[in-house]
């Protein structure tokens, strides 16, 4: 079975910086379910700042976001890779979306169940400037406990105290398609 690295970051990050994290090819296990704080900070010629965000997850929402994100990558990536290694898993890919061509190298180091970091080294054909474009983008997250009283499984609070739930990713699926 095929998961991409999403479940890990993209679903989360792609409220974020999403770098559509496209490797697939092992079965990736679910987070620890409850409350995880991730920082995600991004360097390159990228404008994006870095953020922080919480995410309240459980088993039903990491692997409902990784099936809801198979059809995107399925449909946008020539090569999706990913294997487990003795600290975590790496992933490579390579995808297009709206006529740019995007590859990238993802390694995800941790346990899933307290911490895991997640760096991804991308290369796009075509950045904002029409130039190509070389970003890293590292994901730091650590598990905090339960969710709060206030939120469900899914929902992630980005700075500011905006909340989205990761149920909608099949907007931005759908968004990414008609491009």
């Amino acid at each position: 079975m095929k998961r991409p690295l999403l479940s890990l970051g993209f679903s989360c990050c792609a409220l974020a910086a999403l770098s559509a994290h496209g490797a697939v090819a092992e079965d990736l296990p679910a987070r620890k379910a409850g409350l995880w704080e991730m920082k995600v900070v991004k360097t390159g010629a990228s404008s994006i700042p870095d953020v922080t965000m919480q995410h309240c997850t459980d088993e039903t929402i990491d692997r409902d976001m990784t099936n809801s994100a198979s059809p995107v990558a399925k449909d946008n990536c020539s090569k999706q890779d990913i294997h487990k290694t003795s600290t975590g898993y790496v992933g490579d890919s390579v995808c297009a979306f709206g006529g740019t061509s995007i590859a990238m190298h993802t390694e995800v180091v941790g346990d899933l169940n307290s911490t895991y970091t997640v760096l991804i080294n991308s290369h796009s054909d075509k950045g904002p400037s029409g130039k190509p474009l070389d970003t890293t983008t590292k994901i730091e997250a650590k598990w905090l406990g339960a969710c709060k009283p206030d939120q469900k499984p899914g929902d992630i609070v980005m700075p500011g105290g905006f909340k989205i739930n990761v149920k909608g990713v099949d907007k931005l699926k759908g968004l990414l398609k008609s491009n």
